[in-house]
């Protein structure tokens, strides 16, 4: 990238977002990584998606919440009821995935995650190795401490999104409601799990390249 590159954009569209991935790429002339971070229901999912879809055969998409333990896992280890919060992913193993993507000649499968199940999915996409523009995309990306510290350093750019608190507590609820919480249970862990993570996410927000707001 150049460094007349802006540091934050206010609504920024897809195709300009796309302009930027691929003149990353084409500058670079080899494959990049493209993070995409933000407080829980920011819209990192549709803006990541929407970015993929404009971009083409160029690009894949990694999400973050592949990596979410799984409810046996979390059960174990006596997190379940924190579902979301840092420790309750492999940030490890992300990490490890991310170095493996950078320099593969052949076909990487990553996991995803399915929330009508509340699971992850292992090998649930592929990145093909015609894709030179990777878009990874979740809340901790940006994190300077413990076993996420090291991500920032495989992101060839990294964006942080922003989006007003009312509406992405709205998305939240919504959310939550939508796969199976009632209106008090979904508002509930907004308040006590998500609202704490946010917090800590807009903490990282700094280490980003770009600050998008929607």
């Amino acid at each position: 990238m150049t460094e007349s590159r802006p540091t934050d954009a206010a609504h920024p569209s897809p195709r300009e977002l796309a302009d930027r991935a691929r003149r990353l790429a084409d500058d670079r002339g080899a494959r990049v990584l493209i993070g995409i971070a933000g407080a829980p229901g920011a819209g990192k999912s549709t803006l990541a998606e929407a970015l993929v879809a404009e971009l083409g055969a160029r690009a894949a998409l990694v999400p973050m919440d592949g990596f979410h333990y799984s409810q046996h896992v979390l059960g174990l280890l006596g997190r379940a009821e924190r579902k979301g919060a840092p420790d309750t992913f492999d940030a490890e193993g992300l990490a490890a995935l991310l170095a493996r993507i950078r320099t593969a000649s052949g076909p990487v499968y990553a996991p995803t995650f399915d929330r009508s199940i509340e699971q992850p999915i292992a090998a649930g996409t592929v990145v093909p190795p015609s894709s030179d523009i990777v878009v990874v995309e979740g809340n901790y990306l940006l994190l300077d401490d413990g076993p996420w510290a090291g991500l920032r350093e495989l992101l060839d750019d990294a964006w942080f999104i922003r989006v007003a608190p009312e509406e992405r507590m709205r998305r939240l609820v919504e959310r939550h409601m939508r796969f199976g919480r009632t209106r008090e249970a979904a508002e509930a862990w907004a308040n006590d799990v998500d609202e704490p993570n946010a917090r800590l996410i807009e903490a990282s927000a700094g280490r980003a390249d770009v600050t998008l707001a929607f």
